[in-house]
């Protein structure tokens, strides 16, 4: 019994960083918790007395499940890839600075991994993201890596390699200064509660896109341009009876309620003091899972 609480301890100290993991694997807070819950099923199967490195043992492992997860997804087709077929596809946020938001899953994304970011790795296959998550993001050798992946090293060195080119490419450039994300997110707010679509305008970057992710009940929305993204902006504001600034994977970001019921999660990408991506969760039952209150 000693032994088994024992072993119990040691993975409860991982889990945080097991969690970290599954979620950048998968995007899903749900989904990293199931794989983090059978990572501890395998261990407590498994003959673990000659693992020299648990840590890294167990890393592995969930790196393991997360890619079934994501093959059996692909397969499905279940989950279109972002902006597919005229679908939005956002991945979970992590949202911190509510009373009811769990402190744990700030963990998740202590490095701010930002929505953006997290949207990329939804394009990568996933031998892909297995690669450059578990390399890229948390420093495991290829050699530990490849095995999972059933590839040579050098394989899978090439594969993260192709991974990181795609990642680099794709993401988009942002300011790194909260202060000022803060700024531009409140003039924002201001802007479009106020319903002043010059100031929204000036807030907004020309070029500016906005993803929301509806869900199978809500309709989701991509639209573009200063213009079309300003009035959006003031007619879901007349909804919103009360918004909250929060942190969205750990950069500034808006929770908007109604009647004590989270109408959206929304993240901004903001470059030169302006925002050049809006991503906006509006599916109800996903925001319903997030425990969001006002």
């Amino acid at each position: 019994m000693n032994g088994e609480i024992l072993l119990a301890e040691r993975f409860e100290a991982e889990r945080a960083q097991l969690r970290s993991v599954a979620y950048r694997m998968l995007g899903s807070i749900t989904e990293a918790e199931d794989a983090v819950q059978e990572a501890w099923l395998k261990l407590s199967r498994s003959d673990v007395n000659e693992v020299r490195n648990l840590a890294a043992w167990l890393t592995t492992v969930v790196g393991r499940v997360c890619l079934d997860q994501l093959r059996s997804r692909a397969s499905r087709r279940e989950d279109p890839l972002p902006e597919q077929d005229g679908h939005v596809r956002l991945p979970d946020p992590v949202v911190s600075g509510l009373v009811a938001i769990n402190p744990e899953r700030e963990i998740l994304v202590a490095d701010s991994v930002g929505i953006a970011l997290m949207v990329v790795l939804e394009t990568l296959s996933p031998a892909e993201r297995l690669a450059f998550v578990l390399h890229d993001m948390f420093d495991v050798p290829f050699d530990e890596i490849a095995p999972v992946l059933d590839r040579t090293s050098a394989s899978t060195r090439q594969l993260a390699s192709r991974a990181r080119r795609r990642v680099q490419g794709a993401t988009p450039v942002a300011d790194t200064d909260p202060a000022r994300k803060r700024e531009v997110v409140d003039a924002f707010l201001t802007a479009s509660r106020g319903g002043d679509f010059e100031a929204l305008l000036d807030v907004l970057d020309p070029e500016v896109v906005a993803r929301s992710d509806g869900g199978a009940l809500v309709p989701s929305l991509l639209r573009r341009g200063a213009a079309d993204v300003a009035s959006q902006a003031i007619t879901f504001a007349r909804f919103a009876a009360d918004t909250r600034r929060v942190l969205v994977n750990g950069t500034p970001g808006v929770v908007s309620f109604a009647d004590a019921r989270a109408l959206s999660v929304m993240s901004f990408t903001i470059l030169d003091g302006r925002i050049t991506g809006l991503d906006i969760l509006t599916d109800p039952s996903r925001l319903a899972a997030l425990s969001l209150a006002p």
